[in-house]
């Protein structure tokens, strides 16, 4: 009996993990949406659902210290309950990346815009999104190859952010009326770099239930 309630336990703690990675895409998607668009009222949504996924967060940390004290877990089960904590941990700064980019949008000065590098950030958010959307797949499954595939992906959104900083130094030198929107876009960029980062972190996690091996798979990360 005490079996079938831990496992059930265990069960809603993964699938609230997984609630909780949806909304943080969504969160992701919506605040570089809300950046190229110019769309101040959708990111102030992004802010304000951002409680939600701060919630998730400390339900789920709440839950698996109860299961840790009172079912005193061992091997593949203590694994699989810190690996929800870790996981979670990084989605929630991930979605906290997602309010600074809307933070960003709402603060914006910068009148002299450049259309070819928003386009950059927005095809940028486009392979974070993927590696989002990828790690929560993988981590339902605890597919540790996928999740090596997908720390690869970190690499794509390395050298977006490379080329955006080129771009962007270039405009600046050209025009030094886009100097202020110039900054932003560097700063949007490095948002989603690290949200690359803290995905990366998660492969890592799912590696680990897998293998019980703590294994980096990206050596040149920047997540803080």
């Amino acid at each position: 009996m005490l079996r079938s309630q831990f496992e059930e336990d265990l069960l809603n703690l993964h699938n609230q993990f997984y609630e909780m990675g949806m909304l943080v895409s969504k969160a992701i998607h919506r605040s570089v949406r809300a950046y190229v668009n110019h769309d101040k009222e959708l990111a102030k949504q992004v802010i304000e659902h951002d409680e939600e996924i701060n919630n998730l967060e400390i339900q789920l940390e709440k839950k698996s210290f109860e299961m840790i004290a009172l079912q005193q877990p061992v091997t593949t089960d203590l694994r699989r309950i810190i690996t929800v904590m870790k996981a979670s941990s990084d989605l929630e700064r991930m979605g906290d990346h997602a309010v600074s980019i809307s933070k960003s949008t709402i603060l914006v000065k910068g009148q002299t815009r450049i259309p070819e590098i928003e386009k950059e950030i927005s095809d940028m958010s486009d392979s974070v999104k993927k590696m989002v959307d990828n790690v929560l797949v993988a981590y339902v499954k605890m597919d540790q190859k996928d999740a090596k595939m997908i720390a690869a992906m970190d690499e794509r959104v390395n050298q977006h952010l490379r080329d955006i900083y080129d771009h962007t130094i270039e405009a600046m030198k050209a025009n030094p009326d886009t100097v202020i929107s110039g900054t932003d876009y560097l700063n949007v960029a490095q948002y989603l770099e690290r949200i690359g980062d803290y995905v990366t972190n998660i492969c890592e996690w799912i590696v680990y239930l897998a293998t019980g091996k703590i294994t980096e798979l990206n050596s040149n990360r920047t997540a803080e």
